[in-house]
């Protein structure tokens, strides 16, 4: 991390602790590339561990190309996830705690061996080979109600933001999930006891594995590598949504128990 990185970092938290809405970065503080965006990430991190606890994993974001040229990226970005972030659920959130809470549905990993890949890149068999539980999940994420129309204009924001990331809600674990097709998964949302969305582990990247050997090789060109315990999230099914306080949502994947989110106030 550089003095750069760590200013950058310091400016981000203060955004969060005064509820501040997204915005772009001062003058000096905006990182000039991916690479240095990702350095600001990791101090903004290292500043997030002091309230929500050591790192616990990994999450992938705009792994849908069409996402990707929104912002004006030409690849998805990773964030990281803090142990006291991640629960299990049924869970309660609270929307006045953020800025403008998101939610989207996913497919959750837990890492049962350490991702080394050779030469650093990582495929979906070696990914699989290491994975030792599979999990459905929300995600759960705070847009500071930023301007989806401008985000072209600060992709590397998004990046030293941590991807927006606030944590997950996760789900019933199953270790035999060899015996599930990944990719024909079906996952369904209701909100209010209502189907609102649905889609399938396809299109997580073609394939659930894809998207976690993209984030372990990522995870690696970067110097720290996925290992044993880590939870990985790999990116969202079904279109995010902006949940209000009083409902109550439910994501249903195909051989898991459903999992349940109520919005608090």
């Amino acid at each position: 991390m550089t003095p750069e990185s760590r200013k950058t970092a310091r400016w981000l938290a203060a955004q969060y602790a005064k509820r501040r809405p997204f915005q772009a970065f001062p003058p000096g503080l905006a990182p000039a590339d991916l690479g240095a965006a990702y350095a600001a990430q990791d101090a903004f991190v290292a500043l997030k561990a002091r309230a929500c606890g050591p790192v616990a994993g990994w999450k992938i974001a705009l792994s849908n190309p069409a996402m990707q040229q929104m912002v004006g990226l030409a690849s998805p970005v990773s964030g990281r996830l803090h142990q006291r972030q991640l629960v299990g659920g049924p869970a309660r959130v609270r929307a006045s705690a953020y800025g403008r809470l998101i939610i989207e549905f996913e497919i959750a990993v837990e890492i049962g061996a350490d991702i080394n890949p050779p030469g650093g890149r990582c495929s979906p068999e070696l990914a699989a080979r290491s994975v030792a539980a599979v999990r459905p999940a929300f995600e759960i994420a705070d847009d500071r109600n930023a301007d989806y129309a401008s985000l072209s204009h600060h992709a590397l924001q998004m990046v030293a933001d941590n991807a927006w990331t606030q944590g997950a809600v996760l789900g019933e674990r199953r270790t035999d999930w060899r015996a599930l097709d990944l990719a024909a998964l079906r996952g369904e949302v209701l909100c209010n006891g209502e189907t609102v969305g649905e889609g399938f582990g396809r299109d997580l990247m073609g394939h659930p594995m894809n998207a976690l050997a993209w984030l372990a090789s990522h995870a690696a060109g970067r110097g720290t590598p996925m290992r044993v315990g880590d939870i990985a999230i790999l990116g969202s099914m079904i279109t995010t949504r902006f949940p209000k306080p009083g409902e109550h949502w439910r994501f249903a994947l195909d051989g898991f128990p459903a999992l349940d989110l109520r919005i608090d106030p």
